[in-house]
């Protein structure tokens, strides 16, 4: 797919942030959920406060991929203490990987983790770890062609609902 970019967001991208993370979200979670619980977590999660708390965040770090300058999907990767569950020094999170619908299966979601696995090499980091929700096949079948392996589970709640996600880890071999 011609005339993609990635982008590292900053704070001045927060409204884009919040839209496209919306966005993406409630396209791959709202046939599956209800639309009080999905709201709840959207409001909350894509808030404008907890929003600038994460952009100014040094352990975390967000890139756009854009299409002709449109924003068409996004990467949120988390180091050390920010971190939602194993906080590893030696550790990198994929926390989102999110891709607009219209553009699944064009190899945008590759390149946000190529993206991903560049910067872990740069950190140096022995690992890449994930929580991808169980009954997403799609998100599952795609780091498992990418070499991940299942080793844990835990419980993420949307609203008042708990659900399982699959956590997920990949070694990183010869970093140098």
């Amino acid at each position: 797919m011609d005339n993609l970019e990635i982008k590292k967001v900053t704070i001045k991208d927060i409204d884009q942030l919040q839209k496209i993370g919306r966005q993406t979200l409630e396209e791959t979670f709202s046939e599956s959920n209800t639309e009080e619980n999905l709201k709840t977590y959207l409001d909350k999660g894509f808030s404008t406060e907890k929003m600038t708390v994460e952009l100014h965040d040094k352990n975390s770090v967000f890139y756009f991929v854009t299409r002709d300058n449109n924003v068409i999907g996004y990467l949120k990767l988390n180091f050390g203490a920010s971190q939602t569950e194993l906080k590893d020094q030696k550790a990198l999170e994929i926390e989102r990987i999110y891709v607009l619908n219209q553009f699944h299966g064009k190899k945008v979601g590759q390149i946000l983790y190529d993206k991903a696995i560049e910067i872990a090499r740069q950190k140096n980091v022995d690992y890449v770890w994930l929580g991808v929700w169980e009954k997403n096949q799609r998100a599952i079948s795609f780091y498992q062609k990418n070499g991940f392996i299942e080793f844990d589970s835990h419980i993420f709640k949307l609203g008042n609902d708990e659900q399982t996600d699959i956590m997920m880890k990949l070694k990183l071999d010869g970093n140098e």
